[in-house]
């Protein structure tokens, strides 16, 4: 290809593809490139194959709580059959991905990506390609562990996939991969123990919803310890034995399976980032405030590769490859905003927040707070459920600021606040918003 391109995008993600239609369609010459199959993290390897196995653990769930309440008989989770379901979903959307790209008018490339110059890149199979601009969209990988043994772990994609779930499972790490799993090989049968080196998990969420979550979790057989810092894995006729160190004496897991949830970073260090003079922070691109790489104006960078403010979040990587590519079109320097992002951990219940932890709205000023245990609400009552809360933050003046959830419906229910703290709106006018009853939303108004 001698031809210099408008736009590469190393990345067939949300971020990426996003991206790389828009530019398509506003006329540019625009390639995109992936080593992976097209689709990213989000619809192959995390947030929707995980929703689909999550459902099988939600009916089994539904069935224990209702036990005795006028649902009888074993509920059980056919492991196999449960990922043929998932699979129904995953393997075609690397052709619809593409096809949609093609259909736009974007190349599409299969294969390693480096670059070579400031304004080159050599695709594997593809020789060298220049362009004017690329946007690099690479999403994360699973950070690499450095005790004995971590080589034997499988990441989050190997459990995606696995043909059956073992008798136990150590997770290694106190994360939404970690919690997330752990609720559902849970709800199979598995001894499912969680290994976090912290004293509190879950940081990002409100830690009187997160101390909910984890009497939830050891409700539903999963055992959490805390501050357990891993010495070494060691594998011993297919058993795998986790020692760590907790106040000072050594302990030891063993389990069947040891599984990597200690977190991602980003997935920029085979692209050879220095050929371009592209500079990183914490392993992203080091970006302005529109996304545009510091060290080199030709580069772009959206989602999980960028070191911008946003959070590791499918909607987020989406919007970030929208403004990425409308600031390289009209060569602007419009910046994301990351006003009223929700984030859910999809536990059984959920756990969920968007806008300002607690302590952040005391650290800004005044605040008014409202924790409300709702376990006994009707809400809860008619599923079964035994834990559930939330917790509303608002300014003197009445200002949604925060909001945050954990029980059935979370994940809905916070999508309501995220639009009231997007358009700022205050208390009174969320409690004025008549609710369809009764449903999740209907609580609503008795959370304040």
């Amino acid at each position: 290809m001698t031809d210099t391109l408008d736009l590469i995008v190393i990345g067939a993600g949300m971020a990426g593809i996003t991206a790389a239609k828009k530019c398509s369609n506003a006329g540019w010459s625009v390639a995109i490139v992936d080593e992976l199959p097209y689709g990213g993290t989000c619809a192959l390897r995390g947030c929707d194959p995980k929703k689909m196995l999550r459902s099988g653990a939600e009916a089994v769930e539904a069935a224990q709580r209702l036990s005795g309440k006028g649902i009888a008989g074993e509920t059980r989770i056919d492991w196999p059959a449960l990922m043929k379901h998932k699979e129904s979903f995953t393997d075609p959307v690397p052709q619809s991905m593409e096809s949609g790209l093609k259909e736009a008018g974007v190349q599409t490339f299969h294969g390693g990506a480096r670059f070579t110059a400031e304004d080159r890149i050599e695709i594997e199979g593809q020789g060298e390609i220049a362009f004017r601009h690329a946007l690099i969209a690479t999403g994360a990988k699973p950070r690499p562990l450095e005790f004995p043994g971590a080589e034997t772990l499988i990441d989050s994609t190997d459990f995606l996939n696995l043909a059956e779930l073992p008798h136990r499972i150590a997770f290694v790490g106190g994360g939404y991969i970690s919690f997330e799993f752990a609720h559902i090989a849970a709800r199979v049968g598995v001894q499912v123990t969680i290994l976090d080196r912290g004293a509190r998990q879950l940081k990002m969420f409100d830690p009187d919803l997160v101390d909910m979550l984890l009497d939830r979790s050891r409700a539903a057989g999963i055992e959490i310890v805390d501050e357990a810092a891993i010495e070494r894995v060691e594998d011993a006729d297919g058993v795998h034995r986790v020692v760590y160190q907790k106040a000072g004496k050594s302990h030891t897991v063993e389990a069947d399976l040891v599984v990597h949830g200690a977190g991602r970073v980003p997935a920029t260090d085979h692209l050879d980032l220095a050929a371009a003079s592209i500079e990183t922070e914490r392993d992203g691109v080091k970006v302005t405030p529109w996304l545009q790489s510091q060290s080199n104006s030709r580069i772009f960078a959206a989602g999980d590769a960028a070191d911008s403010p946003g959070k590791p979040l499918t909607p987020v990587a989406v919007f970030e490859g929208k403004i990425a590519a409308s600031n390289m079109l009209k060569e602007k320097r419009t910046e994301p905003d990351y006003t009223g992002v929700p984030s859910v951990v999809f536990t059984i219940p959920e756990l969920a927040r968007v806008g300002m932890l607690e302590e952040e709205a005391r650290a800004r000023g005044d605040v008014e707070v409202r924790f409300t245990d709702t376990s006994s609400w009707f809400s809860q009552k008619r599923l079964g459920e035994s834990h559930a809360g939330a917790k509303i933050i608002a300014s003197e003046g009445g200002q949604i600021l925060g909001a945050h959830m954990f029980g059935p419906d979370a994940a809905e229910l916070i999508n309501i606040f995220s639009l009231a703290i997007k358009l700022g709106l205050t208390v009174k006018q969320v409690k004025s918003m008549p609710a369809a009853y009764p449903t999740g939303a209907s609580d609503i108004g008795s959370m304040f």
